[in-house]
Parts: structure tokens; sequence; C-alpha cells
């Protein structure tokens, strides 16, 4: 019961907080993509550790942080480029992004701040944000990165 009632309690803070308002910054990847909202819920770190206590996967996320190192780009099978990114909670999350699907991010740094939109699957060094990209058959919510002015999708 406890479960079931964090579940809906995460989804409804994920829908609230991520509700596009009236003069929401809105971007297109391209001519026939959805808009994006770049809006980041003030609860998004909440969400995440809530889904971090109850290991909680699966669940579509914004947030925003620092990236605090970048990784080698994983290879196998479809390329990701890596990075860790820490939330002003304290929490740090790799997010493998797809670069056969999405633009690389050419000039991410350390230190740069970035906001994510994607899935957070549970792990035990805090998460992984992934599916920061669009879908090409349209069967899953379209992702993004935003660094400085630009969105990755």
């Amino acid at each position: 019961m406890k479960r079931l009632l964090l579940i809906l309690a995460l989804g409804a803070a994920a829908y609230f907080g991520l509700v596009p308002e009236s003069g929401t910054a809105q971007y297109h990847a391209k001519a026939d993509a959805p808009e994006v909202s770049q809006r980041i819920p003030e609860n998004g770190d909440a969400v995440i550790e809530s889904a971090f206590a109850s290991r909680t996967g699966n669940l579509q996320v914004a947030g925003q942080g620092t990236v605090v190192k970048l990784l080698k780009d994983d290879t196998n099978g479809s390329r990701h480029q890596r990075f860790i990114v820490r939330l002003k909670s304290g929490r740090t999350l790799l997010v493998s992004h797809n670069i056969d699907l999405a633009p690389r991010i050419d000039s991410l740094a350390t230190g740069d701040t970035i906001a994510f939109y994607g899935e957070y699957e549970w792990s035990s060094k805090g998460g992984v944000i992934h599916w920061t990209h669009h879908d090409p058959q349209g069967r899953h919510p379209a992702g993004w990165i935003k660094h400085g002015d630009q969105t990755y999708q």
C-alpha cells in the first residue's frame, strides 16, 4: 500500500511539475517535432530523491545540475555520451545521452550547468538518466538536455 501511494505521489509530482505554463520557452528540434518544455520543476530533486529512496525506476523526471565528471563514450551498441551530474540535493546521477539519435554536446565541460528531461533508472550509485532524446518511433516521451542556449534532443 505504501509503495502504491508513493508511486501515485511521484506521478502527481512529476505531472504537475512538468506541465508547461503560459510563456514557457519552447524549442523545435525539427519542423515536425513536438514542442519541448524547458521549464524545470522546483520539485525535481525531491522526485529523484524519493525515487532513489524507494528504488523506483522507469520514471520521467526533469531537473538540473552541475557536471562534475566527463566519462568516456559508451560505444557498445548505440553510442552514448556519458557524464556525471550533481544535483542541488548533493545526489549524483549518470547521464547517458544517446548520440546516435541526438546531437553530441561538444562544448560540455566540468563545472557546466545542464538541465534535463529523461527517464530515471535507480542504481545504488544514485541513478541513471537516459532517454534524453526523441523517440523515432514515437512510443516514448521525448527527452532533452539543455546546455547554454541550446537544447539537444
